[in-house]
């Protein structure tokens, strides 16, 4: 009696292994079948934690690799019901996958997985587009991690493990930045920028995303180091020039440019900039020769031709006010002192008159005219350009 006891027992111990695997069967046969809802049922029950009769199916890792199949096909759905049925499904996927090779301690699965982790990048990738070009830019971040994290299990590496998808890296990147998860995005255009992925480009967008954190430290550091990588590059020059102009640092944004210069001698706008620069540092005289090379090279270009003519009439009123400063028992200096501010705003005013036919609404140069007249006593020019300036401002 006591043997058939023990035989009893065993023959349930084997049926309830079965009927539980059977579960896992059944999964699978909905799943084949199209109904996803009831192969969902049955591998969750399958995988059910606080049943105990779940013990052998749960440890199996032939279920979590079928689990994996089913999320993977609710999200293939057509169906919008069966996508409904997880919010997230490719991520459970990847989980389930990663619970069977924890399992599978004898790699039985290994070939077989590492397959549908293939598959399953493919479907990350096209989710993480479908965000990115939806402005989800959270999500499509999400994505582009986890097939980064499924490239780094160690089934998928095993055919490649030198292989560096520098691609996703990026684009990961590149999403965490849209999303203005700035740490993240730092992180992955470091990663990018060590396997030289987009060349200069990615120092760029390294900078910015320390730029869009205010660490002006961390920007400089990203450019500079881009620069030695890439010596030269226009863009990163332009932004250290950007960078130190804002912060005042005006020696540092003037090595930079000349270095630009240097290296673009033909760019307009390198000439205009360093006009601004020079302008600000009081050096009127270099300013204009800057100005005259950007109109050389540009002939339209009319800010050149404004803020040549604006030198010109600062230094008029430079002089106005030396003239203004001659002691009142001075008539004759101060004439001539006031002579001196008349011949720089006359120089002024053809630059002014050429930036206007260029350009005939723009506020501030028909104040700077409407001034340079009326210093003159160009009376009938100086009313009209009141009239002008009243049409725009209405």
């Amino acid at each position: 009696m006591r043997t058939i006891s023990v035989l009893i027992i065993f023959l349930l111990s084997v049926t309830t292994l079965f009927a539980q695997k059977g579960k896992v069967t059944s999964a699978l046969s909905n799943k084949e079948t199209g109904k996803l809802d009831k192969a969902i049922v049955a591998i969750e029950e399958a995988i059910d934690a606080t049943n105990p009769k779940t013990e052998s199916s749960i440890n199996w890792a032939r279920t979590w690799e079928v689990r994996g199949e089913i999320y993977q096909a609710v999200f293939q759905s057509k169906d919008e019901n069966y996508k409904k049925l997880h919010a997230d499904p490719l991520a459970e996927a990847f989980k389930s996958y990663q619970k069977a090779i924890e399992l599978d301690s004898k790699n039985r699965l290994s070939n077989s997985v590492r397959i549908k982790l293939q598959l399953l990048i493919g479907d990350l990738i096209l989710q993480a587009e479908t965000a990115f070009n939806a402005q989800n830019y959270a999500s499509a971040f999400s994505s582009f991690e986890q097939i980064l994290a499924i490239e780094n299990t160690q089934v998928y590496k095993a055919e490649s493990p030198e292989q560096v998808d520098t691609v996703i890296i990026y684009n990961a990147a590149l999403s965490a930045y849209n999303a203005k998860l700035y740490d993240e995005a730092i992180e992955y255009f470091k990663k990018a920028t060590f396997y030289k992925y987009n060349k200069a480009q990615t120092y760029e967008r390294l900078s910015e995303s320390y730029l869009s954190k205010k660490d002006t430290a961390g920007t400089l550091d990203a450019l500079q180091q881009g620069l030695k990588v890439y010596p030269g590059n226009s863009a990163i020059l332009v932004q250290l020039i950007n960078i130190y102009e804002k912060g005042n640092r005006l020696d540092e944004a003037m090595k930079y440019l000349d270095l630009a210069i240097s290296n673009d001698s033909n760019n307009e706008s390198f000439y205009l900039f360093r006009g601004i620069l020079l302008a600000r540092m009081n050096k009127p005289e270099e300013a204009i020769k800057s100005y005259l090379k950007a109109i050389e090279l540009k002939p339209g270009n009319f800010d050149a031709f404004f803020n040549l003519g604006i030198v010109y009439y600062n230094l008029g009123v430079i002089q106005i006010d030396v003239a203004n400063s001659v002691p009142t028992n001075q008539p004759e200096k101060y004439e001539t002192e006031k002579n001196k501010a008349d011949l720089e705003f006359k120089k002024a005013l053809p630059y002014l008159e050429k930036a206007y036919e260029l350009k005939t609404d723009d506020s501030s140069l028909l104040e700077a005219l409407k001034n340079g007249y009326y210093r003159l006593k160009m009376l009938d020019k100086y009313e009209a350009m009141i009239e002008l300036l009243k049409k725009i401002n209405q």
